[in-house]
């Protein structure tokens, strides 16, 4: 199983607590991906936002600069927003990550959870569903590299159209994410694409009947039946389980309230937040075996391929980010191969 690691280039804080700019924090960002190629992680994510809490509103520039700065890792979105992009644009500039990466690319589309993008690009939300819907058929026509000859209601239609650069080696790996909607698994099904569970609360393990119901669906619908399934969640490691939770909390505190005040949500407790570190949480924070076991518990129950831990959390502080980085990389992840090969 693959191990990676996502961000969304958090705006963190200094070690008086004072915001860094968002131009810091990229470049924090791009030293972070460093450390995790040096340090064993097979993926790192990218994700995409526009507001003033994240840095990253472009990842392929991000994957560029990583791509030059590494050799080994994949690289890829955490997620693209396709419904508020141009599809080719999106292909054009991942297969240019491709090839500065020498191959490493790839991509997870999604209809992402915030909304900014919509009135930004100039998008009706009120066509949320039908955007991502088109736009999705025409990247996995795209993907091959091949000419592409394509129809649908939300752009004009293309003609043995070629689209540059080109793949060295075809298809682009794509990935879609999925929140927890059966219509959604279905689609990633019958687009013959990796499922990647976004599991942000809750027990993992109720996902199960999404990783059944995709299996179902490739057989139902001719797909092949070996795509992998992924896992995203949040996560924080460090040498102790109470040094985790302790770093953490206050960063996740303030994080999850500002995006609960926008979603209607209640204000997260320290209960809450605790529990969902413990063994049946969504919270992958503690030393590294105990994040270790954790990982394989979800790997073992829901058949996965990768799990990817987001290590960014609001302001929590770049230092212990690296930290964070080293630990998963030099300790959980060779735990879990002995924790899954036993």
């Amino acid at each position: 199983m693959e191990l990676g690691l996502d961000t969304f280039g958090d705006v963190t804080v200094d070690d008086t607590g004072i915001p860094l700019t968002a131009a810091q924090t990229i470049r924090n960002v791009l030293a972070q991906a460093v450390l995790a190629d040096e340090v064993g992680v097979d993926f790192l994510g990218v994700g995409e936002h526009h507001r003033d809490d994240y840095a990253v509103s472009a990842p392929e520039v991000i994957l560029a600069a990583v791509a030059a700065r590494t050799s080994r890792m994949r690289l890829g979105s955490a997620v693209t927003v396709l419904s508020s992009d141009d599809p080719i644009r999106v292909f054009e500039r991942f297969s240019t990550v491709d090839a500065l990466s020498n191959g490493r690319a790839e991509v997870i589309l999604g209809r992402g959870s915030f909304t900014e993008s919509f009135p930004l690009f100039g998008f009706d939300l009120s066509e949320y569903e039908e955007l991502f819907t088109d736009k999705l058929s025409l990247f996995a026509a795209l993907r091959s590299g091949q000419p592409v000859t394509w129809s649908g209601s939300t752009r004009g239609p293309l003609t043995e159209q070629s689209v540059f650069p080109q793949l060295a080696e075809p298809p682009l790996p794509t990935w879609i994410a999925v929140g927890g909607s059966p219509e959604s698994v279905i689609r990633s099904a019958s687009c013959g694409l990796p499922l990647m569970l976004a599991i942000i609360g809750g027990d993992p393990l109720r996902f199960a009947p999404y990783v059944d119901l995709y299996r179902r669906a490739l057989t139902e619908l001719d797909q092949p039946t070996d795509l992998p399934v992924g896992v995203h969640s949040p996560g924080h490691v460090a040498d102790t389980d109470e040094q985790a939770r302790e770093e953490l909390w206050p960063h996740y505190r303030v994080y999850v309230e500002r995006i609960g005040r926008e979603r209607g949500w209640p204000p997260p407790t320290r209960i809450e937040f605790d529990r969902s570190t413990g063994p049946s949480g969504s919270l992958y924070v503690g030393s590294p075996e105990t994040v270790a076991i954790k990982i394989a518990a979800t790997s073992k129950a829901l058949g996965l391929s990768r799990f990817d831990m987001k290590y960014s959390h609001g302001t929590l502080p770049h230092d212990k980010l690296m930290r964070s980085i080293e630990l998963y990389g030099t300790q959980v992840i060779p735990r879990v191969a002995e924790l899954l090969a036993d």
